[in-house]
């Protein structure tokens, strides 16, 4: 660089490290603008093949560390996590953006433009899908979640998976960033152009095909209730304010039934009790002729403790019983995890899960085996993250071809088709909610339910071979 250059540098790598971290304020949170996290990644890759590599890796670690920041005040005071953890989460992260700028970097200057354009999204989905097979909290924080709200993106779940939409997220702005490189020849800008972009409009047109393919109102219809309404959590039954609590809910069963809902849903861990049942909630199920579901704190005597869900049907005496899989860490160490998938007698395919399972696709995947046309999920939220967690639940069904029907305390009452829509949804952060829609049930089978990871190991088996390509031995054409 030369000398006169460098303040013009330095002034230009400010802006792009601002502009990502902002971007990625509004585009990798909580609650993102979608089409800002498209844009985030784009000024630090910019920057990555017009300043020296270290500056470079500077301005992508700063920025996606500080885009980040808000997940600090959700994880420490919210989750309540040590604040060692709270600094993995976030510096993790802008670390992986930080190398996959860099290998975008090493391979453009090498005239490798198409590479380096994959390089981005590669490297990426390869962490986030480690990361997403590994922990304990599954996919929290993917890319793809970012996009729940465009609806013919992530359609490309039903073949990939969430990491595909990550894909396409990350392909976006490296593909920018290349034509936006004058040192690329035409035809290198050409070929990018044909190939990365090609692949986000063919995604584009399968969301749009996929999404006329099955309108909202096609299928089996079926009125779903559900319901969240404030109270101790959980209830002891044979308190007086869990007795006080269940007249409040049988009455607004009783409400939702008036309406014409056929099953209802609470949230997850309403009651606590020793005995697996609700004997008035079994007794409004035979009267209202609707199937209730609620969660309950298990505890029975001499045994562990389960976080569970009950079905009670007016065609069965006892009800369905699941046991909650994946347990919050720390938050639910007084339970034990259950192994076992619970299916509804019917002729519609009904299946059960609760809240932090579907964080994991392999429950999706579990219940796409057993054709399942509707999950019923109890759920407990922790306010702020009502929008995010009850997509990540939505996400399950578009991959593996199902509905979603969703009962959160603290987040999100909503309804979902297997497309992803959402057909109904009332917010129950510190409120009574309730609520009744329609879904449509299909019979949907969906790449993804087939092969499940696949596109996750693929993008492994190519990062490795862009690792090759940008570090096989050959003349130094880029001292530094």
């Amino acid at each position: 660089m030369a000398s006169r250059s460098k303040p013009v540098m330095f002034i230009a790598g400010l802006l792009a490290t601002a502009l990502t971290a902002i971007g990625w304020w509004f585009g990798g949170q909580l609650q993102p603008i979608w089409w800002v996290t498209w844009l985030s990644p784009l000024p630090v890759l910019w920057l990555a093949t017009r300043a020296p590599a270290r500056w470079a890796a500077l301005a992508t670690f700063v920025a996606f560390a500080v885009g980040d920041m808000p997940y600090w005040s959700y994880m420490r005071t919210v989750v309540g996590l040590p604040i060692a953890a709270t600094l993995f989460a976030i510096l993790v992260p802008a670390l992986i953006f930080m190398l996959a700028v860099l290998l975008y970097r090493r391979l453009v200057r090498q005239n490798h433009y198409l590479a380096g354009a994959l390089a981005v999204p590669v490297l990426i989905v390869a962490a986030y899908f480690l990361n997403g097979v590994t922990n304990i909290n599954g996919t929290w924080g993917d890319i793809g979640y970012t996009q729940m709200d465009a609806l013919p993106i992530i359609q490309i779940a039903a073949l990939t998976g969430v990491v595909g939409v990550g894909f396409l997220v990350m392909l976006g702005p490296a593909v920018a960033a290349t034509l936006c490189n004058s040192a690329a020849s035409r035809a290198a800008r050409l070929r990018v152009l044909g190939i990365g972009g090609g692949l986000i409009a063919l995604a584009l047109i399968y969301g749009a095909w996929r999404l006329h393919a099955a309108p909202a109102e096609s299928g089996t219809p079926m009125k779903i209730g559900l319901v969240s309404l404030k109270g101790p959590v959980p209830a002891p039954l044979d308190s007086l304010e869990g007795r006080q609590l269940q007249q409040r809910y049988i009455d607004a069963i009783h409400d939702l039934s008036v309406r014409g809902a056929q099953t209802v849903v609470l949230p997850e861990t309403v009651w606590a009790s020793t005995q697996p049942t609700v004997p008035a909630l079994a007794t409004q199920a035979q009267r209202t002729d609707i199937n209730i579901l609620t969660g309950l704190a298990w505890h029975p005597a001499g045994q562990p403790a389960r976080n569970a869900s009950l079905v009670f049907s007016p065609q069965e005496e006892s009800p369905a019983i699941y046991r909650k899989q994946h347990l919050v860490p720390g938050l639910e160490k007084q339970y034990t995890p259950g192994h076992d998938y619970t299916m509804l007698a019917g002729a519609q395919r009904m299946g059960l899960a609760i809240c932090k399972d579907m964080d994991f696709p392999s429950i999706g995947l579990n219940y796409a085996k057993r054709d399942a046309q509707l999950l019923l999920i109890p759920a407990w939220d922790f306010n702020v993250d009502g929008w995010l967690h009850s997509r990540m639940a939505i996400m399950r069904g578009v991959e593996s071809g199902f509905a979603i029907a969703r009962a959160a305390r603290d987040g999100r009452l909503t309804l979902s088709d297997d497309r992803g829509r959402v057909l109904a949804e009332a917010d129950s952060v510190n409120r009574d909610a309730q609520l009744v829609g329609t879904l449509y049930l299909r019979h949907t089978h969906t790449l993804y339910a087939r092969w499940g990871d696949w596109f996750g190991w693929l993008d492994l088996a190519g990062l490795l071979a862009l690792l090759v390509v940008a570090w096989w031995p050959r003349k130094r054409t880029d001292p530094q």
